[in-house]
């Protein structure tokens, strides 16, 4: 039986954030204990006052429930509840403590003074003018907000995308989202085209609409680039297409016209043997991606062809100088590649881990410092920029500040219009590359530079669209020293002899039999819950104690999936919960951040000039003022709460978010369930990731079908054949 009851809202206790299903802690009139509410709810803060019609039910283990089936909100009228109203975290700038101090003045006005005359907060102790504007903004701002979280719901949409659809479009939200749902999912980050469509689904738009059309297209292209591909054939285009939207090719073929037209998508024609190979006669690109692969194309082949400064140098003098100024000597393939340095303007550099890729950077340097040459160091993430400069004792940085990266100016600052300083430009990682950065870098290098490129290409390929390195050295225009001899030191070490023999096709040696404590270990386990279990033990314990490694800073957990028993997901709620068991932090897209909770940015973030794959470690939440603060390189980087969805805890992460990485401890679950990842480049570059101890738990045979799966999941991308002269390549003027 339908009842209608009324209570203030004390406490949430749980919410899914996708459906807004919520578990409610009310006060009802007359009731000693709380009551709990379930049901789904658009936004509820606690002091609020609930007016609900629903039912009664009994569930086995948590009691009496009221189960909601329509309801309203009102703001609180009492006290008590007003404090608890202001002091949820509804408003920013105003917390528990604040919210006390103005309650405590104004009483039952006081939500009546902050809707009219804020201006009379500037009476409570502690609040300035800017305070007050501050809480005046956010006052506005969290009613059109609730208002846009209410119209979300009601169309069937998660409600935590409210705040962000609000900083894009501001007071402009309600009528874009009615008006062209569409675009939410061009404009706004982290609303995709699914979501997009149900809102427009709701809303009334047709199935066929010409907008729906569009936006699907852009979307399977969005999500072929998430996929590693920089263009897809025109036939697979359509046929993905047709099969999310289920509408007729001719609409398909239409917009894709008009998208064309627009300048949103390239269409390059194909012809020859290059059909077969690509898979159809024409690639489809993103109008940025076709832009990026066509310059880097152009760049390398006009900067390789581009004449040498006009310096007197002597090579053969210069190698002789070299030996007696290294306190090493070099082997004859790193003497041979540093007098391709002298006299190539593009050099490749790769090699595993081991054979002197650093050694022979050094040598590099040594020559060009000698020359008095101006030189730059970078690579893709910071912590491998900083290894790069540790290694060299040369000033080295991440490629966007190389490129003076700013927000606020809109972009790169260096560029052709203004090149880098440089007589030298070495890049490290460069299979972490993908093409879009290559080519801003490539952009900047003035002509008369010489470019090394250093890289391992047996690695896993970059996380962003595009296959560079590997293309780079196929197209076999450029000289490519393949360093493959490991040094007589790092013949010690077991991480490196096992990487070469997997990179080799060859089982890794896994005998533990010396009492000597090794460098890697491979623990034979098949069920997965075992598996999770003990790599709970190797890092609260039996790491910790035998080798003095800190478990948070010193160990990292790598996994080749984000679901499973062993995906990353899992493992990082274990592992919070065994390293970081404090109660209390902040709950955000179905994830629980604590102080102190070691945690992984997983996009771009050039406004706060943090990375895709940057690690850092929560050090404040701020309630107050809505913020979550982490320490990410020495700095801190802090987060609205409502851009919370950028983190995700880093106890464990994906092969693919380490690349650039190393750590002093890996430890890597493999299991046959991994049947899709179990390759050859994720377990090379898994285990290459450690520095001083490898441990892999699993299967035998998952190891063995890894070793064996030297096949790459395609990429599509023309970068190899337009550096290999299928396609013509333009003359790039040359910078004045």
């Amino acid at each position: 039986m339908t009842e209608r009851i009324q209570g203030l809202v004390e406490r949430i206790t749980y919410t899914n954030e996708e459906d807004g299903y919520s578990v409610v802690k009310v006060q009802l009139p007359g009731r000693k204990n709380l009551v709990t509410v379930i049901g789904s709810f658009a936004s509820v803060v606690p002091g609020e006052i609930l007016r609900m019609e629903g039912t009664w039910g009994f569930h086995p283990k948590f009691g009496e429930q009221f189960k909601v089936e329509r309801y309203e909100t009102a703001v609180p009228a009492s006290v008590a509840g007003i404090r608890k109203y202001l002091g949820s975290g509804l408003i920013k700038g105003i917390g528990p403590k604040m919210a006390d101090r103005i309650v405590k003045l104004f009483g039952e006005a006081t939500l009546d003074v902050i809707e009219k005359d804020v201006d009379r907060l500037l009476e409570v102790k502690g609040i300035g003018r800017y305070r007050v504007d501050q809480i005046r903004k956010a006052w506005d701002e969290q009613k059109d907000i609730r208002e846009l979280m209410v119209f979300l719901r009601t169309h069937g949409v998660s409600a935590t995308y409210a705040t962000r659809i609000f900083k894009h479009y501001g007071k402009e939200s309600l009528a874009t989202v009615s008006e062209n749902p569409y675009r939410l999912a061009m404009d706004v980050t982290g609303i995709g085209f699914l979501t997009a469509d149900r809102i427009a689904g709701s809303l009334g738009f047709k199935n066929d609409s010409p907008l729906r059309a569009e936006a699907g297209i852009l979307y399977v292209l969005l999500q072929a680039t998430e996929e590693g591909h920089v263009c897809v054939p025109h036939d697979w285009l359509m046929e993905q297409s047709r099969k999310l939207l289920e509408i007729p090719a001719p609409i398909l073929l239409e917009a894709l016209l008009r998208l064309g037209q627009d300048g949103r998508l390239t269409v390059e024609e194909l012809s020859g043997a290059l059909r077969q190979s690509f898979g159809g006669d024409r690639a489809i690109y993103l109008r940025g991606y076709h832009t990026a692969e066509c310059q880097v194309a152009q760049r390398l082949t006009y900067l390789h062809a581009f004449p040498r400064l006009r310096r007197k140098l002597d090579v053969d003098v210069a190698i002789d100088w070299l030996r007696n100024k290294l306190p090493f000597s070099l082997a004859p393939q790193q003497e041979q590649a540093v007098k391709q340095s002298l006299t190539d303007k593009v050099l490749v550099i790769t090699g595993g881990p081991g054979t002197g890729k650093t050694t022979l950077v050094r040598a590099i340097l040594a020559i060009y410092r000698q020359m008095n040459a101006a030189i730059c160091l970078a690579a893709p993430t910071g912590r491998a920029a900083k290894r790069l400069s540790e290694a060299t004792r040369h000033p080295a940085s991440t490629i966007h500040r190389l490129l003076e990266f700013s927000p606020q100016a809109g972009g790169f600052q260096r560029s052709e219009q203004k090149p880098l300083n440089a007589d030298l430009v070495i890049v490290d990682e460069t299979s972490m590359m993908d093409i879009l950065l290559m080519h801003y870098l490539l952009k900047a290098v003035p002509t008369h530079a010489t470019l090394v490129l250093v890289g391992d290409v047996d690695q896993l390929p970059s996380v962003g669209p595009g296959n560079v390195l590997r293309d780079v050295i196929a197209s076999e225009k450029f000289p490519v020293v393949r360093l493959t001899e490991i040094f007589r030191q790092a013949r010690q070490s077991r991480i490196v002899v096992n990487a070469h023999l997997v990179q080799q096709g060859r089982f890794p040696m896994t005998d533990t039999e010396s009492k000597r404590l090794q460098d890697f270990y491979f623990i034979e386990k098949e069920d997965p819950e075992e598996v999770a279990q003990l790599i709970l033990k190797l890092c609260t314990d039996r790491i910790p104690g035998r080798f003095r490694l800190d478990p948070v800073d010193d160990i990292q957990v790598l996994s080749p999936m984000h679901r499973g028993a062993v995906g990353a997901q899992r493992l990082n709620g274990l592992l919070q919960e065994a390293l970081n068991p404090q109660k209390g932090g902040i709950e955000r897209a179905g994830r629980v951040f604590r102080v102190n909770d070691k945690v992984m940015q997983i996009r771009n973030n050039y406004d706060k000039d943090v990375f895709n794959g940057d690690l850092g470690r929560v050090r404040k939440i701020d309630m107050e003022e809505q913020e979550l603060q982490v320490e990410m390189d020495g700095r801190t980087v802090s987060y609205d709460f409502s851009e919370l969805d950028e983190l995700v805890l880093a106890y464990a992460v994906s092969v693919h978010k380490s690349q650039g990485s190393e750590y002093p401890a890996v430890i890597f679950p493999l299991l046959t369930q991994h049947y899709m990842m179990l390759q050859r480049n994720l377990l090379y570059t898994a285990i290459t990731r450690a520095r001083k101890l490898a441990i892999v738990v699993g299967s035998r045979k998952a190891m063995a079908i890894a070793v064996r799966n030297d096949r790459m999941q395609k990429r599509f991308t023309l970068l190899k054949e337009r550096l290999a002269g299928e396609f013509a390549i333009a003359k790039i003027p040359e910078t004045p």
